[in-house]
């Protein structure tokens, strides 16, 4: 159910959902970094106000997973820092 890639290229056998922690507001940011237990956790610039945080974060994970945006798409935890996309 849960998986991701720390690399930049996806192979869709193995994953349709990513969970991500988000870290809006972010010096730091646009950045991906991979936890020692693999979770993600995506540094953005914008703020988490009327939606520029998760559409950031849509972004720079499609490009990070090497995905066109389209395919990208927030499931669950528009509100939350914790967040499930699924891929397809």
């Amino acid at each position: 159910m849960l998986a991701f890639c720390a690399c930049s290229s996806f192979n869709m056998a193995m994953a349709e959902v990513v969970s991500v922690r988000v870290k809006p507001g972010s010096t730091k940011g646009p950045l991906v970094e991979t936890g020692p237990d693999g979770e993600l956790t995506i540094y953005v610039r914008e703020r988490a106000v009327d939606g520029r945080a998760n559409e950031a974060v849509l972004r720079v994970l499609a490009e990070h997973l090497g995905l066109p945006r389209s395919r990208v798409t927030l499931t669950a935890g528009a509100t939350s820092r914790v967040k499930r996309f699924r891929i397809g």
